[in-house]
């Protein structure tokens, strides 16, 4: 279910996005089955500050999550 990628020299960062699949969630106190994938970024920490990268991370779980905001940022 899960990886880690790896940083390979020159490489500062890699993002891995892995299958989406159907899974159980809770959504308003109701299961729903919903599309879910999961995200790994691995960096290296001489180079990008964690803060940062935890930035990067959740504005691109935030611009997956809202089709509107996917076109906006492709177009």
């Amino acid at each position: 279910m899960f990886a880690t990628p790896i940083v390979n020299i020159p490489e500062v960062a890699i993002l891995g996005l892995h299958k989406i699949t159907k899974r159980p969630v809770v959504r308003d106190g109701k299961v729903e089955v919903r599309d879910i994938t999961y995200l790994s970024l691995s960096f290296d920490h001489r180079v990008v500050d964690g803060a940062y990268a935890a930035r990067f991370t959740t504005r691109v779980i935030e611009i997956i999550q809202d089709t509107k905001k996917l076109l906006s940022e492709v177009l």
